[in-house]
């Protein structure tokens, strides 16, 4: 009974600190962007309220715009199928929106059908490799870069981390908190998983 309690206590011991490295690794991929010239520029969606961007979908297309409009990457892929009660993907409105902003649509190429980061993601690479890209900057919120470079990865996309900078998810402690936790559970899960 005592080598049972041991171990159990070694067991409980090892997996909190294994959760407790990836909160820190969400935070610091979060905190650390690797922006370099890529083929595309990988907006990954979010809500969208009658044809408009959320305030979390649009900081996140602000960014995508402000990195292509400096030359970064030459297009852009948009994302997000179409949520529940809505009539629109989120990919489609965001592709209105970018072309609202000056990004030419002959530019933008859109998945309408994703609607987990990993379905997103699966089409953002049928569509890189029929275009002959291989590399894109990754534009969501902080918390999501880690788990999305992982999926991109294992799609077979280079990736590098471009967080939004003006999420409203980062600005309030609790919400960002909250989403970083989520993603200390989701990240392993989706490591064993791979990208199902």
């Amino acid at each position: 009974m005592k080598r049972f309690v041991i171990l159990t206590g070694w067991l409980a011991g090892g997996i909190a600190t294994i959760w407790a490295l990836t909160v820190g690794l969400v935070l610091f991929a979060g905190a650390r962007p690797t922006l370099h010239p890529a083929d595309v520029i990988l907006v990954l969606g979010a809500a969208q309220y009658n044809g408009r961007p959320s305030p979390v979908l649009k900081a996140r297309l602000d960014h995508a715009i402000e990195l292509f409009d400096s030359g970064l990457a030459g297009h852009l892929i948009v994302t997000g199928g179409v949520g529940a009660g809505d009539t629109l993907s989120e990919g489609e409105v965001a592709r209105r929106y970018a072309v609202e902003h000056g990004v030419p649509d002959s530019v933008i190429l859109v998945d309408r059908a994703g609607v987990t980061s990993a379905e997103s993601m699966e089409a953002a690479a049928t569509l890189m490799r029929a275009n002959g890209w291989g590399s894109a900057l990754l534009v969501s919120d902080s918390y999501h870069m880690l788990r999305l470079e992982l999926l991109a990865r294992l799609a077979g996309i280079r990736p590098y981390r471009a967080p939004a900078p003006a999420s409203p998810i980062d600005r309030d402690a609790a919400t960002h908190r909250r989403y970083v936790l989520r993603e200390s559970v989701l990240l392993p899960a989706q490591a064993i998983l791979g990208a199902r």
